[in-house]
């Protein structure tokens, strides 16, 4: 077998992807490809799909062959098989993986019973117990967004995170029309039920299958065993679905503090604090507050009690277009954009999630000579704001525990 190497064995594989994506016989690809070049490792493949994207064919077209992939490479990737211990945020995203299917595969199988019982009350109940797993499942995917896919980014591995978190949406929209479905029973839903059931568990097969041959491989190749405990963290901060895992092996050595402001204050022009008291009063706020700065990189955000949108430290340094779907990416940019050549001072969103009403602003941050620092994002549960009528002046106040005085 003659191996090319470099930039040659590149330009082959390329070469391939492209025929491939042409609508080539798999089947003669695998026989050339075995023939010239022999086996791909994940992380190859993950850098070929990037670059592949860099040099203009669109993700979503990465996205929508990445079974074409898997099946033209499937040899070299059958004896992989990433390993990490119970603790280690891999096998966690694994072990959800095989609960997931089982979950998909139950809601598939009383979908399809529910066909030839329309109306069957005990079915109905048992779709929507199995449909609720389905829906808890989402920790699992904010997981890889806000930790994994982040710690990926920042050794070197972009394309590929992003063409999961396009499926990740794709999951969450037959999620959706699964949960409409079986609310509103309008006629002939059973049938949809079943068509959609069959398309979830469909996709979740094949996604986590890439997931565990590709994606998850690369992560343990890049990504330092060292950063590990810290991810995991992360994900303990997120919360599971499925089950909960065991705890990560105590560190060895003396635990390092965290790093302390020491006695020094922090100055502003109306005041000043303790790093301390900086910190606490930033996390006392009723609403979530997030900091880009001017190079679209995010750099602070507050963790208040009971925060809308999951962050964690992980995505601390990420860009701000890789922390959003990649279908509102552009809406992004744009908004940035604006910003910084002064064209607007303002955006804003408003969400229906989970009954509650949320109210989403961005603001552009600008120094006192008007040069651009970044962009606060602002978001909060106006719910109750909004319920507000009539006047609760301080006087009214007493009941709640203790007289004010003002």
């Amino acid at each position: 077998m003659s191996e090319l190497i470099g930039d040659a064995r590149k330009r082959a594989l390329k070469e391939l992807i492209r025929r491939a994506h042409a609508g080539a016989d798999i089947e003669e690809l695998k026989a050339e490809f075995q023939e010239k070049l022999g086996n791909l490792t994940p992380v190859e493949i993950a850098q070929l799909e990037q670059e592949l994207v860099r040099e203009g064919i669109p993700r979503e077209e990465i996205a929508r062959l990445c079974d074409v992939h898997l099946a033209l490479f499937r040899e070299s990737l059958e004896e992989v098989e990433p390993l990490a211990p119970p603790w280690h945020p891999v096998h966690i995203l694994m072990e959800e993986h095989q609960r997931m299917l089982e979950i998909a595969e139950k809601l598939r199988a009383a979908a399809e019973r529910l066909t030839q019982s329309p109306g069957d009350a005990q079915l109905l109940e048992e779709l929507d117990g199995h449909l609720k797993h389905v829906e808890e499942s989402e920790s699992h995917y904010l997981r890889e967004e806000n930790v994994l896919f982040p710690a990926l980014e920042r050794h070197g591995i972009t394309e590929p995170p992003q063409v999961m978190w396009m499926e990740h949406d794709h999951i969450r929209s037959l999620k959706k029309e699964l949960r409409r479905l079986l609310a509103g029973r309008e006629a002939g839903y059973e049938k949809r039920l079943a068509e959609f059931s069959l398309a979830l568990s469909d996709i979740l097969m094949g996604h986590f299958h890439k997931e565990e041959k590709i994606l998850f491989p690369t992560a343990l190749d890049v990504i330092p065993q060292g950063e590990w405990p810290s991810l995991r963290a992360d994900f303990d901060d997120i919360g599971y679905c499925c089950f909960t895992p065991p705890p990560p092996p105590a560190p060895r050595g003396p635990e390092k503090k965290a790093a302390s402001g020491g006695e020094g204050r922090v100055a502003l022009g109306t005041g000043e604090f303790t790093p301390e008291e900086l910190e606490a009063v930033l996390n006392t706020l009723p609403v979530d507050i997030t900091f880009v700065d001017a190079e679209d990189r995010v750099r602070y955000f507050n963790q208040t009690a009971d925060r809308i949108f999951v962050r964690s430290k992980s995505v601390l340094g990420r860009t701000v277009q890789n922390c959003h779907p990649p279908k509102s990416v552009h809406i992004v940019e744009r908004i940035l954009e604006d910003f910084r050549a002064g064209r607007r001072n303002q955006a804003e969103f408003w969400i229906n999630m989970n009954g509650r009403l949320i109210y989403i602003r961005y603001f552009p941050v600008r120094a006192r000579d008007g040069r651009y620092l970044g962009t606060l994002e602002v978001t909060q549960d106006i719910t109750e704001v909004k319920a507000i009528q009539g006047e609760k002046r301080l006087l009214d106040d007493r009941a709640g525990g203790g007289e004010a005085h003002g």
